[in-house]
């Protein structure tokens, strides 16, 4: 009896586990049917972010589907700048890691902040969408 209780901890590890697992293959899935439309898109587990055009989506995932979603288009866009740490860092020299990583999009009547997990996977976006906003601005 004492063995089986011994056990009983580790059981409701596993079980923890599974349903965690379980969680995010499903905040996983639900990303993937939204991102299909996006030419660009990403997911961790802070939020969601696609980009169709000029346009940006971003949101929190949740296992039915992203919520929150916002959507502004680069046009709208002053700066892009990536905060790590709450400092400005360039997007090409950039800290290996962070606590809190963000790129930040001034518009002219508010900021956008999307948080990130990983600051390569920032500093990417943020090149990309700062090349972007560029050959918008030259447009005109």
């Amino acid at each position: 009896m004492a063995r089986g209780l011994a056990w009983l901890p580790l059981l409701a590890v596993f079980c923890w586990l599974a349903w965690a697992g379980w969680n995010e293959y499903q905040k996983v899935e639900a990303y993937r049917r939204w991102a299909e439309p996006f030419d660009h898109a990403k997911y961790d587990i802070y939020a969601v972010l696609g980009q169709k055009g000029s346009e940006l989506t971003w949101g929190k995932p949740t296992r039915s589907q992203p919520i929150d979603l916002q959507t502004f288009s680069l046009r709208q866009v002053r700066s892009i700048v990536l905060r790590v740490n709450h400092q400005v860092v360039d997007f090409n020299q950039f800290p290996d890691s962070g606590q809190t990583i963000t790129l930040e999009f001034e518009l002219e009547s508010q900021r956008v902040v999307i948080p990130f997990t990983d600051v390569t996977l920032a500093a990417q976006w943020g090149k990309h969408l700062q090349q972007d906003w560029q050959q918008l601005q030259a447009i005109g």
